[in-house]
């Protein structure tokens, strides 16, 4: 029985040489049923089955082939590097250590011992980056530890896990899917999938997951916590968009903000939240309120253009036209529709008349004001501001009266002209076109008989 085995040995030795490692574990496995006892033959089998990344049956033919012969430095050294590749660094250390007892200058078992001691520095930063939220860093480490311990599914998994809470969706998903295509029963992995579909605000999707990794690991506390946190988001956000149908927005703006503590990790859903409290917001008229609820949802997320064209109609509401002007063009860079453009002009038409004189604002109306309210109050600032009565002032104050004065002319000619006024409404600088036409401005007043005189010749008493 040992000549045969040893020549099933001695087969399996030359397929190991010709890389056909599936062969020379076939006649290996046929030395051992030959010969069980010996040592080497497990050995030579654990070899080639790392050759074909199947490292736990290498890691239990390495054992067995220590059991038999513990003095065996290549079954040591084997089951130290399965150890490792599994990511059991401590287990991996202790076999390098048993191969350097018996050959100290053994350079493959001191360059190992450093390869695990480097893993356990590697685990032990990730866990403290994990605590601190640094998840880049937890990335980093695990990615070096992977180097060394290509084939652990715990290192995979806590990559990514961080990869889902730095938003890297398909990274995560990828290495999770790597995962459950080798074992479709992982808890971990698929807690991963679900926790992608959670922050990509697919939440149904992400609940079915969190339930099949309970199924198979009950006390996976991560899927429980995730999927308890993905029902009450849920329910929360729908809550809050029913009653804010029912235009109870005070309602709407409480269910929101509970809403938003459920989990500050969801950036995508906590995103849409922050919009959708936004317009609360401005349904309450608190414009202020509302564009800040509008930049953390941009914080959040960036290509939101939703939260970009609520903040922008929010700067428009209260005359921030620059503001305004920027959200459209964030907008339209990114959609170029026919809404969006139109959006952009207005925004921009209304930043151009904002920086011409106000003429309503000079005479203290309204944009709406009709022409007799117009001329009613025309005549009340000018009795206020003219010159004569303020004959006995300082100089500065008289040349501050003077320049109002000459200011609520200018605004009455404009606006009591329905033509002028049109063209002042939609934006046309008046100025430059009485400029190139050669016409300055004229700055009447309404006099007592009814008619309007220069202000060279208007005296206190014919002003109303």
């Amino acid at each position: 029985m040992e000549r045969e085995a040893e020549g099933f040995k001695d087969q399996g030795n030359a397929f190991y040489v010709k890389k056909d490692y599936s062969e020379a574990f076939n006649y290996y496995t046929k030395a051992i049923d030959a010969c069980p006892k010996n040592a080497s033959y497990y050995g030579n089998r654990a070899a080639t089955l790392m050759m074909l990344c199947r490292f736990r049956e290498a890691l239990v033919d390495s054992q067995r082939a220590v059991r038999l012969d513990d003095c065996f430095m290549k079954g040591h050294l084997r089951e130290g590097k399965c150890h490792l590749s599994l990511g059991n660094a401590m287990a991996a250390s202790r076999c390098f250590q048993k191969v350097l007892e018996l050959e100290p200058s053994n350079s493959q078992a001191q360059q190992e011992h450093k390869n695990a001691t480097a893993v356990l520095e590697y685990e032990r930063m990730a866990e403290l980056d994990f605590e601190k939220r640094d998840f880049r860093k937890v990335v980093y480490s695990m990615d070096k530890a992977l180097g060394l311990a290509s084939t652990c599914h715990r290192f995979k998994i806590l990559k990514a896990e961080c990869l889902a809470l730095l938003g890297r969706y398909l990274e995560a998903q990828s290495v999770a899917s790597d995962i459950l295509r080798m074992d479709s029963t992982n808890g971990d992995a698929l807690y991963v999938r679900g926790l992608c579909l959670y922050y990509e605000d697919c939440i149904d999707k992400a609940v079915q997951f969190f339930v099949q990794a309970l199924r198979m690991a009950p006390d996976h506390e991560k899927s429980r916590l995730a999927c308890r946190n993905a029902k009450a988001l849920k329910a929360k956000k729908e809550e809050g968009n029913k009653v804010f149908k029912n235009s109870n927005f005070e309602a709407a703006y409480r269910l929101y903000s509970e809403a938003l503590a459920i989990d500050p990790n969801n950036i995508k859903t906590n995103a849409k939240l922050y919009c959708n409290r936004g317009t609360v917001g401005a349904k309450l008229n608190k414009p202020d309120q509302a564009i800040e609820d509008c930049t953390s949802a941009i914080k959040l997320d960036d290509t939101y253009i939703k939260a970009y064209l609520r903040r922008a109609q929010c700067y428009m509401d209260i005359e921030q036209y620059e503001e305004a002007v920027r959200d459209y063009e964030k907008v339209y860079q990114t959609e170029k529709t026919k809404e969006h453009k139109h959006l952009l002009k207005t925004a921009q038409l209304e930043l151009k008349k904002s920086k011409r004189k106000d003429y309503y604002k000079v005479l203290g109306v309204g944009k709406n004001a009709t022409e007799d309210e117009i001329k009613k109050a025309y005549r009340k600032r000018a009795l206020m501001h003219h010159p004569d009565r303020h004959s006995a002032a300082t100089p500065e104050v008289q040349k501050e009266e003077e320049k109002k004065f000459k200011e609520m002319g200018e605004a009455f000619t404009v606006l009591s002209d329905p033509k002028k006024k049109t063209r002042y409404d939609c934006g046309h600088d008046l100025e430059e076109d009485s400029n190139n036409m050669g016409a300055p401005f004229a700055s009447p007043v309404w006099s007592s008989n009814g008619g309007f005189v220069p202000i060279g010749n208007v005296v206190a008493s014919d002003v109303w």
